[in-house]
């Protein structure tokens, strides 16, 4: 599987109304970098089976280049699951998936 692959599949398994930071999915996927994993989620073809706008920076910033509308359309699509934005962030206290450890998630998808 590549990491590419993996990426959307861990993106693909984040539920509605929650979120992943880019840093927790390279975590997830082995990638040593939330860009990367940035850059393959600008890539996304298929934004609704593969839910890229569940994925926030690190500190629960939307993206202003949101590859599907900017910031607005990020924020619009994270609102219609329940998830609260606030001056463009989200409270990850709140909203940050646990997928019951990391470990857990990796066995899953390998």
């Amino acid at each position: 599987m590549t990491y590419k692959e993996i990426i959307y599949k861990i993106t693909s398994s984040i539920p509605k109304g929650k979120v992943l930071t880019y840093g927790l999915v390279a975590k997830l996927s082995g990638l040593n970098s939330p860009r990367a994993v940035g850059n393959i989620l600008h890539k996304n073809l298929n934004p609704e089976k593969i839910p890229c706008h569940r994925v926030v920076n690190s500190k629960g910033k939307v993206s202003e280049k949101f590859a599907f509308g900017g910031s607005k359309e990020h924020i619009g699509k994270l609102t219609n699951e329940w998830v609260v934005v606030q001056n463009n962030k989200v409270d990850l206290e709140k909203y940050l998936w646990d997928p019951n450890g990391v470990d857990t998630l990796q066995a899953k998808l390998r």
